[in-house]
């Protein structure tokens, strides 16, 4: 009968492992659950063996904080990478507000406690077309706090059966509703909803109509849906608010950027006769991670008292990121937002650099091709739209699917796909900046392959 193995001491593994590039005590903790697990096994590894699986957990967990990477997808918005980069501009501004204090609540002039947001929201309210703005941290948030704040007296929202959308991580708009204490009261059908229907629904208990834009997918064929100036006049004869959650919150026409698809702005959606739209701050507005509110002075300020409108609020970050984003609006300086300028990139240029690229990548094992490729929006916006663009296709003795692994252990990762047998780069979401790194990361990626 054989024995068990011994399970080493907590101290000699940590000795072992050196150093790791984690605080210790986390790393103390994580070789107590490890040796903790292994303690309810009937096969204990050898010593040797235990090191070198807490050395590729730990390197696993070091990966997991947020660090930059190059995002080769073509999905310029790409919700697992943080949807929009911010811009030069917004990120001086947060470096330079977290560095140190500011006038969060403080007027300068006065000398007194101030309003939080002040400039900020005269800003968006003005970009927006709208008596009035506020932010909270996210869109989702956005629709949750007017719920919340609709439904204290008058329980039921309509909503067409058509924009009972389900947006990332699994989450659904009806189940939200739901969860901030709304009943919900779905009318129409999935592809068609009248004014009638929306008339018929509205009753005592009706706290506001909300209409939810498709941007995340489409519906074509036997539809209708009736205008939003319907539903407006609807909603104003009937005594009750009229809310759109327009999701990505384009400031502008995209019919500008180039892009085949109509994507509603505030603006327009409001003078159609909305009271309140919200919309995110991180996709077409380019900018951080926030919910934007717009609409009705009065409906606004209710808002803003609401209790939860603390728990929702932002912080300096956001604000900052946001006054520099809405700046860049104002002054028709889209150009300077990444999210759009990505939008914009003519193919030639792509493709100059995509031969520079093929050219520096000369002397490695691979065959480098420059092909014709298509660019999506992301961040739930535009499905239907497809932008034209460049990608370099690699093929050479080391596996598609293995070259795309080695690279995502760069640093930074960079990030591609694999399609057709070959791993592939889009540079229209590739800064040009990050061209010498795209060449070390292969470089290197293929050297250690063929050691």
């Amino acid at each position: 009968m054989t024995s068990r193995r011994a399970i080493p001491a907590v101290g000699k593994l940590l000795d072992a492992l050196g150093g790791v590039d984690l605080p210790r005590p986390l790393v103390t903790q994580f070789v107590r659950q490890h040796l903790d697990s292994l303690r309810r096994s009937e096969d204990i590894p050898s010593f040797e063996q235990i090191v070198l699986d807490l050395r590729a957990a730990l390197s696993h967990l070091a990966r997991s904080r947020l660090q930059p990477l190059i995002n080769g997808t073509g999905i310029v918005l790409h919700t697992n990478f943080g949807r929009a980069p911010l811009s030069p501009a917004a990120v001086q501004r947060v470096a330079e507000i977290a560095a140190g204090y500011n006038n969060l609540e403080y007027d300068i002039v006065r000398g007194t406690r101030g309003s939080r947001a002040a400039y900020l929201e005269r800003a968006l309210a003005l970009a927006c077309g709208s008596d009035a703005a506020a932010v909270v941290n996210n869109g989702a948030a956005a629709l949750v706090l007017i719920v919340s704040h609709f439904t204290k007296k008058k329980p039921e929202v309509i909503i067409s059966r058509g924009e009972l959308v389900q947006i990332g991580g699994g989450f659904r708009i009806g189940e939200m509703l739901e969860a901030s204490g709304a009943r919900l009261r779905e009318v129409g059908a999935t592809n068609k909803t009248t004014l009638d229907d929306y008339a018929k629904a509205t009753g005592p208990g009706t706290a506001f109509i909300l209409r939810v834009h498709q941007s995340n997918f489409f519906i074509g064929g036997f539809t209708e849906s009736p205008p939003n100036d319907a539903i407006g006049d609807l909603a104003r004869r009937r005594h009750i608010p009229f809310v759109v959650d327009l999701g990505s919150g384009a400031l502008a026409a995209t019919e500008e950027l180039g892009l085949p698809e109509h994507e509603p702005t505030p603006s327009e959606t409001l003078s159609e006769g909305a009271d309140l739209v919200c919309f995110s701050g991180d996709k077409l507005f380019g900018g951080p991670q926030a919910g934007i509110i717009a609409g009705k002075t009065r409906l606004v300020a209710a808002l803003k008292r609401e209790p939860l409108f603390r728990a929702l609020r932002c912080d300096k970050m956001v604000f900052a990121a946001l006054e520099a984003t809405i700046d860049s609006h104002l002054q028709k300086a889209t150009d300077q937002v990444p999210a759009l300028q990505l939008l914009t990139l003519p193919n030639e240029k792509l493709k100059k650099r995509a031969e520079i690229l093929r050219e520096r990548l000369r002397a490695l094992p691979l065959t480098v091709r420059i092909t014709q490729s298509s660019a999506e929006i992301g961040g739930g916006a535009l499905p239907r739209s497809r932008l034209p663009s460049i990608a370099l296709e690699f093929s050479s003795d080391l596996p598609p699917n293995e070259m795309a692994a080695c690279l995502r252990k760069m640093t930074p990762p960079l990030i591609g796909y694999v399609t057709g047998g070959c791993f592939k780069l889009d540079l229209r979401t590739i800064f040009p900046q990050q061209d010498d790194l795209v060449v070390a990361a292969l470089t290197q990626c293929l050297t250690t392959s063929r050691a």
